[in-house]
């Protein structure tokens, strides 16, 4: 019975998992964050160009 607590608590398999989620959200946060300033500033730069042709 102890030997099974042992492997149980030295088992770490899910925390590798878990570290994978986080990594992954993350990298989700970043890229949702740089798009979306790359998409504002896009926009504002083919609203200028818009308008000059106008």
């Amino acid at each position: 019975m102890t030997a099974y607590f042992k492997k149980f608590i030295l088992d770490d398999s899910g925390a590798t998992a878990i570290e994978y989620g986080l990594i992954a959200a993350l990298i989700a946060v970043v890229l949702i964050t740089v798009l979306t300033t790359v998409g504002t500033s896009l926009n504002t730069k083919f609203g200028s160009v818009a308008g000059s042709l106008n």
